[in-house]
């Protein structure tokens, strides 16, 4: 004996289902429809304050940090051989050459039979020594900059510093002598 009577929405589900038409509808509903865009592959618009773009048939956003992310991420696969990248060198040559050991060692030994692998040397260690100068430079003037007004002992005793350096004095010494440095560089770098 049923203790539940039969709606006549339920009847129509199970009729529904009987014949196959699993996503029909066994109501009346009202509402709004909201306004769809048909977007297409490549198309970037801006939605709900998100940039959105489809790829590979599948919408997905654009994020600030996207191009970041594509400098740190390295791929499975060379993308000049399209080997697998597993040796252990081939990490730290994919951040610098963006591709993988074996292709580096093939490059490199191509300059040195084309008499041009000193000066690529050169050229790589004269950007490792700029790249050093702008991270020291950012380093001191940010410690030039910092406040240091007080410090905090081992005991917690606050000690209040009067006098200390003069920063604009001091930023401006900073500035010119990385300038002066880079300088160098850059000639070492054009010859």
């Amino acid at each position: 004996m049923l203790k539940k009577e039969f709606k006549r929405k339920d009847v129509e589900r199970a009729r529904n289902l009987i014949m196959g038409k699993t996503g029909a509808s066994t109501g009346t509903q009202v509402g709004y429809i909201k306004k769809e865009n048909k977007h297409k592959e490549g198309d970037i618009w801006t939605e709900n304050k998100k940039t959105w773009t489809i790829k590979n048939g599948i919408k997905q956003t654009i994020s600030k940090l996207d191009n970041i992310r594509k400098e740190i991420f390295m791929p499975l696969c060379c993308p000049e051989c399209n080997k697998i990248m597993k040796h252990r060198f081939d990490k730290d040559n994919h951040r610098i050459h963006k591709k993988c050991f074996d292709c580096v060692i093939k490059f490199e030994h191509k300059l040195r039979n084309e008499k041009k692998y000193d000066k690529y040397i050169k050229n790589l260690k004269t950007n490792n020594n700029i790249t050093t100068l702008d991270e020291v430079e950012s380093y001191l003037l940010d410690a030039i900059n910092k406040s240091n007004n007080s410090y905090v002992s081992e005991d917690g005793v606050i000690e209040r510093w009067v006098g200390g350096v003069d920063k604009t004095k001091m930023t401006k010494e900073v500035k010119e002598a990385a300038k002066l440095k880079r300088e160098r560089l850059n000639k070492e770098l054009n010859d």
